[in-house]
């Protein structure tokens, strides 16, 4: 189809697209790491179970909703099984569908829509409905595959391990998307630093609903479109503080807006390229680098090496022991250039060693 001018769009004037996923495809799922807890201000998902997302682009503000819809169309029998399970190429969606909950979700829509014809006889695909407006529209729908994870390759996962293989066949519709949009996770990751997700999550709240934007078009009510890089750096002393955010953490997000279209190119570079290019920023270390370039670069290898639960989790599903990072990098190991696809899977199998102590309790800076 054809697709939108660059900077087509407005909040009266939507402009729209459908894409047929050449794979399957949990759209909630994938888009979920970009939402900074239940009231962000840039991500939600309405009641009707649609995505939305505001960005702001290299062609200005945009806002996105995402639907999709498992469709099922017959194949001919004669048709080889490899050919058989390509979806074919004039299969079409309804707009109006929603997203999927989850990825055992989407797997049983395509179980559920496949048990009208024979299986031998069937190829399930997911088409994708999105709607954007704003100038940023064009940019927001011409990068909706990426967004999607349509650059992932997971081709070479082969898990070996046993709740490793359970989870990818439950989970077939995870995939690593790539936003595009550095200085987007890039401030977030930072506020995520040594604090607990409530205060993170607190934080970014108050400062998009602050120094954001509304968001072009008719979203949920409250959405915000990321500041500019300009923004961030004339945000005063006490807006950090009154917002939750130390010094230190304050600092780094101006350091890296300062070197704002430096920090935008790592979205294009190799992971390793990227690494070192976040990484020259003060304050953003391996933890912040690898946050930003699984979101941002789609890097499917990033280890958030540095987390605070995430080796005892990985250690916990994979070994049966809590482990350090030093630990869970040689459990990891044999899935290298998969990493991060293995950390996701384990997270979502929900997975958690007992717990011996108290919960970190969150703080407020605030009152400092």
């Amino acid at each position: 189809m054809a697709l939108p001018a660059p900077g087509a769009g407005s909040a009266a004037m939507p402009v729209t697209r459908q894409w047929r996923a050449p794979f399957p495809l949990d759209v909630a799922m994938v888009l979920s790491v970009h939402r900074r807890g239940p009231r962000d201000p840039a991500c939600r998902v309405s009641a009707d179970g649609a995505v939305w997302r505001t960005s702001l682009t290299p062609d200005g503000p945009g806002t996105l909703r995402v639907t999709a819809q498992s469709t099922v169309a017959a194949v001919s029998a004669a048709v080889p099984a490899s050919t058989a399970a390509a979806p074919p190429a004039s299969t079409t969606a309804s707009a109006s569908a929603t997203a999927s909950a989850s990825a055992t979700a989407s797997a049983s829509a395509i179980a559920s829509a496949s048990a009208t014809v024979p299986a031998s006889a069937t190829a399930s695909a997911i088409v994708v409905s999105a709607t954007a407006w704003g100038p940023g529209a064009g940019w927001l729908l011409e990068t909706l595959p990426s967004l999607l994870g349509a650059g992932d390759d997971p081709a070479g996962f082969a898990p070996a391990h046993p709740l490793l293989r359970d989870l990818s066949r439950r989970n077939p519709g995870l995939r690593v998307g790539r936003s595009g949009r550095v200085l987007e996770a890039l401030v977030p990751a930072v506020l995520e630093q040594k604090v607990v997700s409530l205060e993170a999550h607190r934080a970014w709240r108050r400062l998009l609903l602050t120094f954001g934007d509304p968001a072009p078009g008719p979203g949920p009510a409250g959405m915000r479109v990321f500041p500019p890089a300009q923004a961030w750096l004339r945000i005063p002393s006490w807006e950090w503080h009154l917002a939750g955010v130390e010094a230190v953490r304050a600092r780094t997000i101006a350091a890296a807006a300062r070197v704002a279209g430096r920090m935008e190119e790592a979205a294009a570079m190799d992971p390793a390229d990227a690494d070192r290019r976040l990484q020259a920023v003060p304050g953003i270390g391996p933890w912040t680098s690898a946050e930003i370039r699984q979101r941002a670069c789609g890097d499917a290898d990033a280890v958030s090496v540095g987390d605070y639960h995430l080796p005892a989790v990985v250690g916990w599903a994979l070994a049966g022991r809590v482990t350090d990072d030093a630990g869970m990098l040689d459990l990891l190991a044999p899935y290298a250039g998969h990493r991060h696809r293995v950390t996701r899977l384990v997270e979502l199998s929900g997975m958690r060693p007992p717990r011996r102590g108290p919960r970190l309790a969150p703080r407020d800076y605030r009152a400092f």
